[in-house]
């Protein structure tokens, strides 16, 4: 079983005692593969506040100057992506850190949406499904931060942690798409947990995000997800990571995305 698995950094609020890292090295030691595509968004906002730098969002994608590009790499690569990589490796999985950048796993392109122009934003063009089966071939588990590089200008990019985990997903093939987030699912109405949708058809999730039902950050989760379910991964499930972790959502908490 392959599952590919994207930890928002709003998820990320239980430190050292981490039991979202206690059920990824307990996947892997029982012989499933696991990619983990990681966020960071509040450790980059922090950042970016500490430099007086302002944060803007369209459709709930970071705008990224130069500046706030430098710090958001740092952030991501530096320090989320090695704190994972410690967490799992005293937990017995050889987790493996790299970013879209290594050895060209992401191809990627500039970003526009809604006509804004996003500064050092990317999207994945093309995934390097044989580097990452590689890894997983030596047993490796791939921790990935999302940052690209344009390679025909050289420089390099802000990716959505959402963007890259469902492109991967789709690439593999994945057997499951997990989104382990701050909320328990979808919801109909953003401010009412009790709305949260169970199951949703790729023509559900396309039509809600047409008529305004997913706003703010949920739109890049569910266009990843769609993206994930339509290229080839059997499922996508959107979670709490706090409430109901891997296992909770494979066992159908949260919002379930399908095909039909």
């Amino acid at each position: 079983m392959l599952i590919v698995l994207k930890y928002g950094g709003n998820a990320m609020t239980a430190g050292a005692e981490d039991p979202v890292l206690d059920e990824i090295a307990a996947l892997a030691q029982a012989g499933i593969s696991v990619v983990l595509v990681h966020g960071g968004g509040p450790q980059i906002d922090a950042a970016l506040r500490a430099q007086g730098i302002p944060e803007e969002r369209v459709e709930g994608l970071r705008v990224t100057s130069a500046a706030a590009r430098d710090i958001v790499e740092a952030v991501l690569c530096g320090s989320v992506n090695k704190d994972l990589v410690r967490g799992l490796l005293t937990r017995g999985a050889r987790a493996f850190g790299i970013s879209g950048q290594d050895g060209a796993l992401l191809e990627v392109r500039r970003m526009q949406i809604a006509g804004h122009d996003l500064g050092y934003v990317g999207e994945p063009a093309k995934v390097d499904a044989v580097l990452l089966r590689g890894l997983l071939g030596l047993g490796l588990l791939p921790v990935i931060a999302p940052m690209g590089i344009e390679r025909r200008e050289g420089v390099a990019l802000n990716l959505n942690a959402d963007t890259v985990a469902g492109a991967i997903a789709a690439a593999l093939r994945a057997d499951a798409y997990v989104v382990l987030t701050n909320v328990a699912g979808v919801r109909r109405d953003r401010d009412d947990p009790a709305t949260v949708i169970p199951r949703l058809t790729i023509a559900e999730a396309q039509n809600f995000l047409v008529d305004g039902t997913f706003s703010d950050g949920m739109r890049p989760k569910m266009r990843a997800a769609i993206e994930a379910v339509a290229g080839g991964a059997q499922r996508a499930v959107i979670g709490a990571a706090a409430r109901d972790g891997i296992a909770g959502a494979l066992a159908g908490a949260g919002t379930e995305l399908v095909r039909l």
